[in-house]
């Protein structure tokens, strides 16, 4: 109860930045949505992407799901994820695509190493979704074999971000846009342990900081992940 207290008391706090004056924001978005970003991210409580980008209401179109995947435009893709790009690049045309992959996610580790059905559950959907990045696990486990797990799981992270925006261009009208020039694809990591936002940059071929920590403490060192189609 002390926890849906603390939501209902965070609604009031959100009721009186947006609702409080004769002219609030909500007031110019009640005619329609108009984000200029579409950002693809991860289910993770810890990984808010309006809170860790200080959005405010009508900033971005957010789609987010185990692993921050883009399943490929197949006629069988999943359509809750597919039709949300769709309206979100025809309907809405955003001027870029974010996919925000993050440290410790516990979708690339599904996907690394299976567990056994806890007891009582008769679906696997999590194990299902997450075949989406298998080319990626696959990659990661023949050419880093010799690595720690913990170096397995963010090679994985990172090189899934990859195939999610490789993946996004197998949608034609997505890429038409794309080779016009009139919409950019970003690559950004956020590493929950040091605090850090990374992107990746195609010119050099790895993940550079956009933001480094606050601490410096503990430095930014770069990791082996396998390469993957560069967009």
């Amino acid at each position: 109860m002390e926890e849906l207290e603390k939501f209902v008391n965070g609604f009031s706090l959100f009721q009186q930045q947006y609702f409080s004056e004769p002219q609030t924001l909500y007031d110019s978005l009640r005619d329609g949505q108009r984000p200029t970003t579409l950002l693809i991210g991860c289910c993770d409580s810890r990984v808010d992407p309006m809170l860790l980008t200080g959005s405010d209401p009508g900033d971005m179109f957010v789609v987010r799901n185990i692993g921050n995947l883009v399943p490929p435009c197949t006629p069988d893709a999943p359509p809750g994820v597919s039709s949300a790009i769709e309206f979100a690049v025809c309907k809405l045309e955003v001027a870029r695509v974010i996919v925000l992959g993050h440290a410790r996610c516990g979708g690339i580790r599904a996907l690394l190493e299976p567990q056994p059905r806890a007891e009582g559950q008769e679906t696997d959907f999590v194990g299902q979704w997450m075949r989406i990045a298998e080319p990626v696990a696959q990659r990661v486990r023949r050419e880093l074999a010799h690595r720690s797990s913990e170096e397995q799981h963010h090679a994985c992270e990172l090189a899934s971000i990859l195939q999610s925006l490789d993946n996004l261009l197998t949608y034609p009208w997505l890429k038409r846009r794309v080779e016009q020039g009139v919409l950019k694809l970003h690559g950004w990591y956020f590493d929950i342990d040091s605090g850090a936002l990374m992107a990746y940059s195609a010119r050099q071929q790895q993940f550079l900081p956009l933001v480094c920590p606050i601490e410096r403490a503990r430095h930014l060192h770069e990791r082996p992940w396998p390469d993957s189609a560069k967009t």
